[in-house]
């Protein structure tokens, strides 16, 4: 059985449509040995960004997702940047890498376009999410849709250099997750619920539930008093439906044939949002209260993945021809 890797970066809080999208499904599916999950702190440093905050979310990501289930003892669980292997197979990748190769990934064309200070490591980081991926011989890498280009080039990479070289790294495939609610933002439901919209449309995983309930309360509907699961024609009433069922498990156009009214509606999505985050933010204030133990979680996961990374880098300085020490 391949291993599987799922990586967090932290930049903005992680919230409800974080959790159902890329967290429980990771979380459901943990294998021994084989799944590994990481904090992707270097990929935060690819725009401008505040040190200590980085510093603070790393630490932050690591102990949300500990709360909401990620099992140290069911995965390889770890900070990027504390396992030195990661940057190392970076450079020897970018070596057999293009640079119109990595100039055309989507997002380095959408975040530098109009701006004239534009990072190298932008350009560069989908080449360190090859390395990511690669270092630990991932066989499959879950991904949704903005993130396959990444993972193509992953292939590409791979490939390329087995075959220059030598047989060194296992080719990733990318795996459908499990299909997941489709959280829009509360305040405006036509766009993603996402780390970087409003405050006040996005139900974070660490709010309190006064502060849950008073955003699931003001959050926007629809002209009119039905409530029906209508995506298309009724967007904002949809989008409650839909968290309601990603919450409860019930289907979208049940909730809404028993739903009283819009009122009846929001106090019944406030309690199911708050029931869901609730064990999480208890759990993670446990952990608050014990720092130290989450960062021997990290220091332990950093062992385990340096027995692997380092075997990898080794046989890919052997293979590309660098002189060993």
């Amino acid at each position: 059985m391949s291993r599987r890797i799922t990586g967090f970066t932290p930049s903005g809080e992680l919230h409800l449509g974080n959790y159902f999208g890329a967290i429980k499904p990771l979380v459901d599916e943990q294998i021994p040995d084989r799944s590994i999950i990481f904090v992707s702190d270097l990929h935060a440093l690819t725009l401008d960004h505040d040190p200590a905050a980085v510093r603070r979310r790393t630490l932050e990501f690591a102990a949300v997702l500990l709360a909401a289930g990620a099992d140290p003892a069911r995965s390889i669980f770890l900070v990027q940047s504390h396992v030195p292997e990661h940057t190392e197979l970076h450079y020897l990748l970018e070596s057999v890498t293009g640079y119109g190769e990595a100039r055309r990934m989507i997002q380095f064309k959408e975040k530098s376009k109009d701006s004239d200070r534009v990072r190298v490591s932008l350009l560069t980081y989908p080449v360190l999410m090859a390395a990511d991926i690669l270092l630990y011989h991932a066989g499959e890498v879950p991904v949704g849709a903005d993130q396959r280009q990444h993972v193509e080039l992953a292939r590409d990479i791979a490939e390329r250099f087995n075959a220059a070289y030598g047989p060194v790294f296992t080719v990733p495939r990318m795996v459908n997750p499990p299909v997941a609610a489709r959280i829009m933002d509360l305040a405006r439901p036509a766009v993603k619920m996402s780390k970087s919209t409003s405050p006040a449309g996005t139900l974070r995983l660490l709010d309190s539930p006064d502060t849950l309930r008073h955003k699931v309360m003001r959050a926007a509907t629809d002209p009119g008093s039905a409530v029906e699961y209508d995506p298309g024609n009724r967007p904002g009433i949809a989008n409650l439906l839909t968290i309601l069922s990603a919450c409860t498990g019930e289907d979208p156009a049940d909730a809404a044939a028993r739903s009283g009214g819009y009122a009846d509606l929001k106090r019944t999505v406030a309690d199911a949002v708050i029931a869901t985050t609730d064990p999480i933010r208890h759990r993670y204030a446990d952990l608050g209260r014990d720092p130290e133990a989450v960062r021997k979680i990290l220091q332990d996961g950093v062992i385990r993945a340096r027995l692997i990374a380092g075997n990898t880098v080794a046989a890919a300085k052997r293979a590309i021809g660098l002189l060993p020490a």
